[in-house]
């Protein structure tokens, strides 16, 4: 049976919210310190302020807190009532710029929400252009939400007042009782992305200009503000204009334009064009050697120090830096890899630097909801594509440069060998005829022997060669490994942290804590792998140059620290006192510490050492520097002393055999000379090289 209409009654609904929504919104889409901090500095570049002051106050523990002011042009009681406090909807629209000229950064609210949640309490405090006799104030008490039924239930009240002591435009933010204390990493993470955020590179007069209050940080706005950009041997210039098509140029340190391009010569794909908003690419590379920064200002050490900081290809969107792109671990242009696969003329993040600004005024580009990056649509994949074209166009420049010059010496060679043996037989037909037979024999065996040299220059070199292949092999594997696999595992593993952190603080400082320090550490070594193998095919170091040797010992120890560590290596070292030096090639000092220690490593693991350790000392004697490598391991067993140094000759399973081999030639090169010691002190072999010095 039917009932009647009449019978129904209606009762008013609406949607309403739980606290504990406020809770995840802002956790989950903004974690970490430095994200929550940077939208409010990002709001503050929408308000056209020129400065942005971000205290820091105790926040090593919890009960700290956090201050962020700007001189920007504030907000009415309207604007925070509309606006700053309504969460999910902006007024900000992309594509009608602010008074100076800037496309809004900020989103719906999330990432302040974030940060504001960081603290029990949040104060604002503003004086706006509009009113600028008054100051508008508002309170913040997370408490009274978390306690609530329903966020409708929290009334907030704005408190105005006339702001006698007629302070200065702009807007404070106070978040006071932090909910957790902050450590040194984080807090660096968060200067360095103060810094890079509104463009460094740049001088512009009206530009925004983040600072970050906390003495143990200045180092890094000293390095940013250094500017080494004119030590750069080249600087590659490329512009995607608004219908797609691009046009490039190469400049060297001296401002001189070497190369130039238009859009057929650079895009992979010259009938298209890019889909993507116009855009500028700039990257300057480095040639990090001393020979190279004889005539520059500037030390190897001063920009090699730079770029680990800031190093990478950085992307500027309507004038803000798009995390994470050119952060560490982020090779978002494959730059690493293409290094690998084609060492020579190719940059990598570690002696580069570069930024693409680019102009998203029809929102081809799309942002992610967490602020982690674009949507990989079409428009960043060509943005992307635009950038490796422009790289892979500057690589061919400098290969074929490079391959004229070594045109031009292979067919001079020939020439001037045979003008030298041109130049004996004229001498030889000078000399008397009875003499003449003793010479050209002399001359003959001379011939033989040089023949002979090299043929077995050539023999080695394409053992050299084999040895390369498979050191880029491995090479190609250890940088695909590091910036796909490790990375995922070391952002899971960082999510993983913070949630058992939130939610389970006491199972994880229990159960948690060590497996995941654990599996920190094993990450951490093998990392290693890729910056060793990046930093050994290095071209540059293959040139003739002042080696000072503690210095290159110390950089490969640096290097090697973390993949020590995951050993479970402890390292000890001793030194001679002052600096010796020699002249030669780096990269030649370089293989034989590595290979060295790789040496002692795989004994240890051999026969599964427990207890590792590797000591390694140097002394001057008679100008020559010792260095000794010994370890606790097996020692020299199954192979005579004199065999270890043959290549192919190993007592591994799976070694080469060709490590001691590279160790005794290098050092040979030198005119060095090297020992072996079966068992040493610490029971492990000993392997001594001598190297004649120039001075100490």
């Amino acid at each position: 049976m039917v009932q009647a209409v009449s019978d129904y009654r209606s009762v008013d609904g609406r949607l309403r919210f739980a606290p504990e929504i406020v809770k995840r919104l802002g956790e989950e889409l903004n974690p970490t310190l430095s994200k929550g901090i940077l939208e409010l500095a990002k709001n503050a570049y929408d308000a056209d302020a020129t400065t942005c002051s971000i205290k820091l106050q105790d926040i090593r523990r919890p009960g700290g807190a956090i201050i962020v002011q700007d001189n920007g042009y504030g907000m009415t009681s309207g604007q925070i009532t509309d606006g700053w406090l309504v969460l999910g909807r902006s007024s900000k629209s992309p594509t009608k710029q602010t008074r100076l000229g800037r496309t809004p950064a900020g989103s719906k609210g999330l990432g302040r929400l974030a940060a504001l949640r960081m603290g029990r309490v949040a104060l604002l405090s503003t004086i706006s252009k509009q009113e600028k006799d008054s100051l508008h104030e508002l309170q913040i008490e997370w408490d009274r939400f978390d306690n609530a039924s329903t966020v409708e239930d929290v009334t907030l009240k704005i408190w105005t007042r006339a702001n006698g002591y007629g302070a200065d435009l702009g807007t404070k933010i106070e978040i006071r009782e932090l909910r957790e204390g902050y450590g040194y990493h984080e807090v660096k993470r968060l200067a360095r992305e103060l810094i890079l955020l509104a463009d460094p590179f740049s001088s512009n007069p009206q530009g925004f200009y983040p600072e970050l209050h906390s003495p143990e940080f200045n180092d890094l706005e000293v390095l940013i503000r250094n500017r080494y950009f004119d030590d750069a041997e080249y600087h590659l210039h490329a512009e995607m204009l608004a219908g797609g098509e691009v046009r490039a140029e190469i400049v060297d340190w001296k401002g001189a334009v070497l190369f130039q391009a238009e859009h057929d010569d650079i895009a992979r794909r010259p009938k298209a064009v890019y889909q993507c908003p116009p855009a500028t690419f700039d990257l300057w590379v480095f040639i990090l050697n001393k020979d190279t920064f004889s005539t520059r200002q500037s030390t190897v050490g001063e920009v090699r120090k730079w770029l680990k900081e800031f190093g990478g290809v950085h992307i500027y969107c309507n004038g803000l830096r798009v995390s994470p792109y050119g952060g560490p671990r982020d090779d978002w242009l494959g730059m690493n890899l293409r290094r690998v696969k084609s060492p020579e003329e190719r940059p990598g993040t570690n002696t580069s630097i570069g930024r693409i600004e680019v102009h998203n005024l029809q929102n081809q580009l799309v942002e992610k909801t967490d602020r982690s990056g674009f949507i990989e649509n079409v428009a960043f994949n060509d943005l992307r594509i635009f950038a490796s074209d422009a790289m892979e166009w500057m690589a061919s420049c400098r290969l074929r440069s490079a391959e004229h010059r070594r045109r031009e010496r292979r067919a001079i060679a020939p020439k001037e060998s045979s003008k030298a043996k041109q130049s004996f037989g004229d001498s030889l037909a000078a000399v008397p005829e009875e003499m003449r037979t003793g010479i050209q024999r002399a001359f003959a065996s001379y011939e033989s022997f040089r023949d002979e040299e090299v043929n077995t220059l050539q023999k080695e070199v394409q053992l050299y060669r084999t040895l390369s292949t498979a050191g880029i092999t491995a090479a190609t594997f250890a940088h695909e490994s590091n910036s796909n696999p490790i990375k995922v595992i070391w952002q899971s593993l960082s999510a993983l942290e913070r949630r058992a952190q939130r939610t389970c603080r006491e199972l994880y400082q229990s159960q948690l804590q060590k497996p995941i320090n654990l599996i920190k550490r094993a990450l951490e070594s093998l990392a290693v792998l890729s910056s060793v193998t990046l930093s050994l095919l290095d071209h540059g170091k293959r040139r003739n140059i002042r080696l000072e040797l503690h210095g290159v010992l110390d950089d490969i120890l640096h290097t090697y620290h973390p993949f020590l560590q995951g050993a479970d290596v402890h390292l000890i070292k001793s030194l001679a006192s002052g600096n010796p030096f020699l002249r030669g090639q780096h990269a030649a000092v370089e293989s034989i510490i590595a290979n060295l220690i790789n040496n002692s490593v795989a004994a240890f693991e051999d026969v599964a050492t427990e207890h590792r350790i590797i000591e390694i000392n140097t002394r001057i004697a008679d100008d020559r520097w010792c260095l000794s490598i010994s370890d606790n391991g097996p020692g020299i067993s199954g192979i005579n002393t004199s065999d270890i140094w043959l290549p192919g000759r190993t007592t591994r399973k799976n070694g080469t055999g060709l490590g001691l081999t590279i160790v005794r030639d290098a050092v040979l090169d030198f005119g060095g000379s090297v020992e072996a010691i079966e068992h040493g002190l610490r029971g492990g072999a000993v392997i001594s090289v001598y190297l004649p010095i120039l001075g100490s």
